[in-house]
C-alpha cells in the first residue's frame, strides 16, 4: 500500500475506462452545503453556476472522454439526515455524468463487502477512503494488490447489480 495520495482529480484524470465508488456510510460530517440545507436552503437547480463545483467539472471532463463513472451508496433505512441531503444533492452528481445507485443496507447480509469507502479506478487502483466514528475524513491511502482489487470490484458489481437507479430510490 501507498502512502502518498495524489488529489481525486488527478486519479480520475488518468483513468481511462471506469471509475466506481462505494459508500457505506450513513454521516460523513457536516460542511457548509450540509449545513445551508439544514436551515432550509434549497439548490435552485437552474442556476448551474451556483452549485457547479469542481468535482462536478472533474467528472463531467472523464464523462466526455468516455469513462463510466458510477457510485453506488448503500444506506441504513429509515435513512439519516445526512443522507436526506445527500439524495437531495445527488442532481449535481447526476448532472455532471455519473451514474448513482442506492441500496438498503437491510439487503447486503450476504454479500462480501469492505468496511471502508472507496474509489476503484479501471480496476487497477484503489483509493480507500478512512474515516472517524463522527464521519470525518481522516485519511485516504491507495492500493493495487489483485485480491484486494478483486474483492472490492466484486463487492461493488454485486451491490449495483442489486441497487435502484437514484431516479427510483425514494426517502
Amino acid at each position: 500500500m501507498q502512502s502518498s495520495v495524489p488529489p481525486f482529480s488527478e486519479l480520475l484524470a488518468n483513468t481511462r475506462d471506469s471509475a466506481v465508488h462505494l459508500e457505506m456510510r450513513d454521516d460523513y460530517g457536516t460542511n457548509p452545503r450540509l449545513e445551508a440545507w439544514q436551515l432550509g436552503e434549497r439548490v435552485d437547480w437552474n442556476d448551474r453556476e451556483s452549485w457547479w463545483h469542481p468535482f462536478h467539472q472533474t467528472i463531467a471532463d472523464a464523462v466526455a472522454r468516455g469513462v463510466s463513472v458510477r457510485r453506488a451508496r448503500v444506506v441504513s433505512e429509515p435513512v439519516s439526515e445526512y443522507i436526506r441531503w445527500e439524495h437531495d444533492a445527488t442532481q449535481g452528481n447526476l448532472a455532471a455524468g455519473e451514474d448513482v445507485r442506492w441500496l438498503s443496507r437491510s439487503q447486503v447480509t450476504g454479500f462480501l463487502v469492505p468496511a471502508n469507502d472507496f474509489w476503484l479506478f479501471d480496476g487497477k487502483l484503489l483509493r480507500i477512503h478512512h474515516f472517524a466514528g463522527g464521519g470525518s475524513h481522516v485519511r485516504d491511502e491507495l492500493d493495487t494488490d489483485a485480491e484486494t482489487l478483486k474483492l472490492c470490484a466484486s463487492a461493488f458489481e454485486s451491490i449495483w447489480q442489486r441497487a435502484t437507479p437514484h431516479s427510483e430510490y425514494k426517502i
